[in-house]
């Protein structure tokens, strides 16, 4: 799939993408349709819905925290179910007094941190993707870069797509973005990060493929209370059957 059919233009979305189509480690690609990610559900508009049923999505991992859930713009179809994981565990504030003092909050270089002060958070997120009704999974966040994207490098990784794929896949947010702050009347924050990341020799590309090259995802996320048995269920939803 190109990079132009895995983008989904939900109404009232900005930044969803199937998962589907990325080639990995044993010559197969993910599967069309069955993981999505995206930035914030809640603002699509009733067609957005209902392109989202049509697609068929029947449930929904919302990352957000509490602070941030408000009601939906338009009503939520019966047909979809959501559970709420809010990945960030904002109540530690050693932590997060850390990561949201400055621009790194907005890049992955804290993704290797969480992971490691947090697993079971990811590992819960995993196993609801895992375990959800039959039928296609979508997980957001707010923007969907940060936190969603944390949780496709770890979805991704763990069904043998290759780093240099899922950061490609991750900076597609950038792009998609823009339309987001536009609408919003925002600054474009991607020159900001960019730059930040490039005054520290790095990139978000270099962040990820150094992240998931010191990490070990499956024994991270287990030792997180994630389930052999949710491995082999994500697995058997991402991945073609041979």
């Amino acid at each position: 799939m190109s990079r132009e059919e895995r983008d989904l233009d939900w109404r009232g979305c900005f930044n969803t993408r199937d998962l589907g189509g990325l080639p990995t480690s044993d010559g197969r690609r993910t599967r069309r349709g069955a993981i999505v990610r995206s930035d914030s559900l809640a603002t699509l508009e009733q067609q957005g819905w209902s392109e989202l049923e049509t697609f068929g999505i029947r449930t929904i991992v919302d990352l957000r925290n509490d602070d941030e859930i408000t009601g939906d713009r338009s009503p939520r179809p019966r047909s979809v179910e959501t559970v709420q994981i809010p990945l960030d565990v904002n109540e530690d504030r050693e932590f997060w007094d850390v990561w949201e003092s400055g621009p790194q909050f907005g890049t992955p270089l804290y993704y290797g941190p969480h992971l490691e002060r947090f697993p079971e958070r990811s590992a819960a997120v995993i196993g609801a993707i895992a375990r959800a009704q039959p039928g296609g999974v979508a997980f957001h966040c707010v923007g969907g870069r940060d936190r969603a994207g944390q949780v496709a490098m770890l979805v991704l990784a763990l069904v043998g797509v290759e780093p240099g794929e899922i950061a490609r896949d991750h900076a597609i947010s950038t792009a998609r973005l823009r339309r987001l702050y536009r609408a919003r009347g925002e600054e474009d924050q991607g020159p900001v990060l960019e730059g930040f990341l490039r005054r520290r020799g790095t990139s978000g590309r270099q962040v990820i493929i150094e992240t998931l090259a010191g990490l070990d995802v499956e024994a991270t996320l287990c030792a997180g209370g994630l389930d052999p048995d949710d491995l082999s269920a994500l697995r058997n939803r991402l991945m073609p059957q041979v």
